[in-house]
């Protein structure tokens, strides 16, 4: 995988790090291109990598008891800086939350607070000039793929593509039904329960919207060439709908 490194030090260095509002604030660390993001009392933590000329942003959203150093969602958002788009991989639960999570499992299905912590860093990107002028898309992971289904049912003017990988978009709730951002749900062919949950959540999403299962495949897409399907089809959805 091509390394976004330089480039994105360079432009995360061009920002500025003390620009504020009600609801986010952004510091930047130049060295290692890393964000927070304030939500409420939260300080999100996020990495940012940036292409040069990039044409999109997209930004991931971590499932149940992982984090954005998920070496999957690492994988696909490399593919996806070689096609040109920016990413931010964020961390939506803090580290203390994360620590409590791993021994509760408290936070990581409690939806509503995700999907607005993604709301408020979807805000965050709106105000910053070098990044709001990038189309802006989510890729979500198991229960990660409801929390973005609801923010883009709050945000529908930012959030122009929306993918999930082996997600559960169920959780999104009766948001699912005031999504209008086009959303292709990617889901493994052996992995049975969660293949099922999907069929039932897509017909109660109006959007544009997409089911690929990928033959043999399981939740975590650990097979010979699964995840780089996954990768695939989640650039092309972004380059259809974010260019």
């Amino acid at each position: 995988m091509k390394s976004a490194g330089t480039p994105a030090d360079r432009d995360a260095g061009r920002m500025n790090a003390n620009a504020k509002s009600a609801s986010a604030m952004a510091i930047w660390d130049r060295s290692e291109c890393r964000v927070q993001i304030v939500a409420g009392d939260a300080a999100l933590v996020g990495d940012l990598a940036i292409p040069m000329e990039a044409r999109g942003l997209v930004v991931f959203a971590h499932g149940s008891g992982s984090s954005r150093t998920s070496p999957r969602n690492r994988f696909v958002a490399g593919v996806l800086q070689q096609a040109g788009f920016a990413t931010l991989l964020v961390d939506l639960l803090t580290g203390r939350e994360a620590r409590i999570d791993q021994e509760t499992s408290e936070w990581r299905f409690n939806i509503p607070l995700l999907g607005r912590r993604l709301t408020t860093i979807t805000e965050w990107q709106q105000q910053h000039s070098d990044l709001r002028q990038l189309p802006l898309g989510y890729f979500g992971a198991s229960t990660g793929s409801a929390a973005a289904l609801m923010a883009a049912a709050e945000r529908p003017e930012c959030v122009k593509a929306v993918v999930s990988r082996g997600g559960r978009p169920d959780l999104a709730g009766s948001s699912l039904a005031r999504v209008h951002t086009p959303t292709l749900l990617i889901v493994g062919g052996d992995d049975t329960e969660v293949l099922e949950l999907n069929r039932q959540a897509l017909v109660r999403i109006p959007a544009k919207k997409n089911l690929e299962i990928i033959p043999g495949a399981t939740h975590l897409f650990e097979e010979p060439g699964a995840l780089e399907e996954v990768a695939r089809l989640a650039t092309e959805w972004c380059q259809q709908h974010l260019l």
